[in-house]
């Protein structure tokens, strides 16, 4: 039975979602910023015909925002990802296994529906059901591999004439599209590597396809073996319902203006070790190596500099945010200095572990079942929205908290920040 794989990319997606529940900007061009509005991250297709690029400080486009009236907003990570969920439910209901490869793609394998629908068709529902329920555009490429069902999505999306969907299931369709695509095109294809592809005359992929798998992976590697394989129809690269475990997790900010004092620079390492306590249970495991890190900017040169991280072990390995806060607080008492002025914290957990799978330390009671219970019910009344449990630690004014001068309003997760229709 021959594979299918379908890849559905949202039109993007920062900048759609900021559009939106704004309809007045439907054909304005609009940039999503970054952290502490620093740079551009997203851009809308009138702003990208403006030649606004990807990672531009904000600062270097002030004549063109003026010029061009674009709009700006600040990156809205509740309102993306409660969009993004909505389209995930929408293919998780429509298609056998789906894979969600980032917040605004995934894939969906079809493999054996050829006989029960036309592929084209069921693709093209899909995408109007997400047009309608959700108001996003999106892409979709059709294939047997998932290497060339990213290349069909970027025809989807380069090509109107396509209706943002194509079908690349015949060999004649693919190659004829790989021919006309450039080699840097292809997925897993950097700037490097086809720079160094081209230097060996491989300039499209269909050059890549055809070449020699065993030569491909001699001067280069395994994974673009796999590549050439994929482009070839032959698929490599199964469906991942299930993510691996992290190896880590991180959470880090820069501060919105520079802290100078010193219980100010503790409550933001509280909040971002809660926080990071609140991803790890997530991914359901416990952790044994803790990691702490304040810094002034290395942008000012006029400024004395500091930048040290400590890291610490745990007894036994813990997802309990007060074991947690615990330890970050000893450490940042270490690394404190006086006299400078901080720009960046951050918290970063590894060195995991299953729960039930770690030999524990036979004095330590962290890991009772009334800890996890502590930790279950704080996590449900944060997550439900009707309240919020914090830790004295964190504070109850954060006046450090990242610039967001452009944030639009929490539109489908506060029922203050609904639309009005009068």
């Amino acid at each position: 039975m021959q594979t299918a794989f379908a890849l559905v990319d949202c039109n993007n997606f920062y900048a759609s979602c900021e559009k939106l529940f704004r309809p007045d900007l439907k054909h304005t061009p609009v940039v999503v910023l970054s952290n502490n509005d620093g740079c551009v991250v997203a851009r809308s297709k009138e702003a990208k015909a403006l030649g606004i690029n990807m990672g531009v400080p904000l600062f270097h486009i002030r004549e063109q925002i003026k010029q061009h009236g674009i709009v700006c907003f600040s990156s809205n990570y509740a309102l993306y990802a409660n969009l993004s969920n909505r389209v995930m439910t929408i293919l998780e209901e429509e298609a056998p296994q789906v894979e969600i490869y980032s917040i605004d793609e995934a894939f969906m394998d079809l493999t054996g529906l050829d006989p029960i629908v036309d592929l084209l068709t069921f693709n093209q529902h899909i995408k109007a059901k997400i047009d309608q329920w959700t108001g996003i555009t999106v892409g979709i490429g059709i294939a047997p591999t998932k290497t060339l069902a990213k290349l069909a999505n970027h025809a989807a999306k380069k090509y109107p004439a396509t209706g943002s969907v194509v079908d690349l299931m015949c060999p004649h369709r693919q190659r004829r599209l790989m021919s006309i695509v450039d080699v840097s095109e292809v997925w897993g294809v950097g700037k490097r590597l086809s720079q160094r592809l081209k230097a060996q005359g491989i300039h499209t992929a269909l050059d890549l396809a055809n070449a020699n798998p065993k030569a491909i992976r001699r001067d280069f590697s395994v994974v673009l073996e796999r590549t050439v394989c994929e482009l070839n129809g032959i698929s490599c690269l199964a469906l991942e319902s299930h993510h691996p475990t992290k190896k880590q997790i991180v959470c880090s900010r820069s501060f919105g203006h520079k802290i100078t004092d010193k219980a100010a620079l503790r409550e933001a390492v509280a909040r971002y070790t809660t926080r990071a306590a609140e991803k790890l249970r997530d991914e359901g495991c416990l952790c044994r190596v803790v990691n702490v890190f304040i810094r002034t900017s290395p942008f000012v040169s006029d400024e004395p500099q500091y930048s040290k991280t400590l890291t610490a072990e745990l007894p036994s390995p813990t997802d309990d945010t007060r074991d947690l806060l615990e330890i970050t607080n000893a450490i940042f008492q270490q690394l404190y200095r006086d006299g400078f002025r901080y720009a960046k914290a951050g918290v970063m957990l590894t060195d995991f572990y299953e729960r039930k799978c770690f030999q524990s330390d036979l004095f330590n009671t962290s890991h009772s079942a009334k800890s996890a219970a502590l930790m279950t019910v704080v996590d449900q009344i944060n997550q439900s929205g009707l309240g919020r449990v914090f830790f004295a630690s964190q504070g109850t004014s954060s006046t450090w908290s990242m610039k967001r001068e452009h944030l639009s309003p929490a539109y489908t997760t506060r029922w203050d920040n609904l639309k009005t229709v009068y």
